[in-house]
């Protein structure tokens, strides 16, 4: 009976055991499973999708794959030089000194680069003149093709006519744009008078530069403004003279030997013409400087001073030093550049229709 009761009991603390087993087992199931730290698991996924991962390692894999990642990071920043590879370097190489080289030169020619010479254009304007604004409009698209600096002085006598002063606007030229009062009968004497308005203008202010008369009918090879800027105390050339009547052209201007000034043409064939003939007005430019700075070109302020006709003063000084008057073009000034159209005026044809009246009744 005793053995019987004792295997009864151990049987129940059996059961009882396994019945604790089984609803521990049961419960267990439903719970939430944490995170996996099976080896096999950990090396499926990829350490850079999922960093935690890693943490999860064993001790001997961390480290082998730490150093792992060293490796390859030294791979990706030395690689190993490809022959295309160092062919494309080379000539990155090649073309980084090529344009070092082309920066340097550039720097030099800025560095010996001389600044261009101010050319100052006069041009005296005549209201008796039916087609003047048609000649200013013709005579400023020729200077809007001369390469900076230019200064272009336009002298008008006062009147209520806006038409210059619009025309200059217009032009897109640097411009200067002087009015007078005074009367004139002389239409030459008005025309002079308007050049030494000029020139105050240009002395009062000091505008450094070379000065070129240019009348409204001129016209002009602009080769010419370049040989201008090369001179440079006085230059002169030869000018064509063409009439509209006349079947006929004259030339006048300098004689030259090489670019020396060694005579002039004369307009008359006989010995009747003065020692010094009068020049063109269109035949010779100068440095500005002599209108305020005479003694520099070796000349004395006093005679400047005392002459009321600046006009006057500048052709007696480049007539005077023709050791310093430079002939344009240099090869012997034998091209012509500029030619001078002779257009009947109004106030030409009345002179001409007076000569003709008292010509009649002598």
């Amino acid at each position: 009976m005793e053995r019987s009761k004792k295997k009864v009991l151990l049987w129940k603390k059996a059961i009882v055991h396994f019945a604790l087993c089984f609803v521990m087992g049961f419960f267990t199931g439903f719970a939430p499973t944490g995170k996996s730290s099976s080896p096999i698991f950990s090396s499926q996924i990829s350490p850079k999708n999922s960093p935690e991962q890693v943490e999860m390692l064993p001790q001997k894999q961390v480290t082998t794959t730490h150093a792992n990642n060293v490796n390859r990071s030294l791979v990706v920043e030395n690689p190993v030089p490809s022959p295309s590879r160092s062919k494309e370097s080379e000539g990155v190489k090649l073309m980084e000194t090529e344009a070092e080289a082309e920066a340097e030169a550039e720097e030099k020619e800025e560095t010996n680069l001389v600044p261009r010479r101010l050319v100052i254009i006069v041009t005296p304007t005549s209201t008796r003149d039916k087609s003047q604004v048609v000649l200013l409009r013709r005579l400023a698209n020729t200077i809007k093709l001369v390469s900076p600096p230019l200064l272009w002085i336009v002298v008008e006598r006062k009147s209520d006519s806006d038409e210059v002063s619009e025309l200059l606007r217009k032009t897109g030229i640097m411009y200067r744009h002087l009015v007078f009062k005074e009367n004139f009968t002389d239409h030459e004497a008005e025309l002079d008078h308007q050049r030494n308005v000029a020139l105050k203008h240009i002395e009062h202010h000091r505008l450094s530069g070379i000065v070129h008369f240019a009348g409204v009918s001129n016209v002009y090879d602009l080769a010419f403004f370049d040989e201008l800027r090369d001179i440079e105390v006085y230059g002169a050339w030869p000018v064509a003279l063409l009439s509209a009547n006349k079947q006929k052209v004259i030339i006048e201007g300098p004689v030259c030997d090489s670019s020396q000034v060694i005579g002039w043409h004369l307009k008359k064939l006989n010995n009747e013409t003065d020692a010094k003939p009068p020049i063109h007005v269109s035949s010779f430019a100068f440095n500005s400087s002599i209108l305020w700075d005479p003694e520099r070109w070796g000349r004395p302020s006093s005679v400047q001073q005392t002459s009321q006709n600046s006009i006057k003063f500048v052709k007696q000084v480049v007539l005077e030093d023709e050791t310093k008057l430079k002939g344009i073009p240099p090869e012997e000034c034998s091209k012509i550049m500029l030619w001078s159209l002779r257009l009947p005026t109004r106030h030409s044809q009345l002179a001409a229709l007076d000569s003709n009246i008292a010509r009649r009744y002598k």
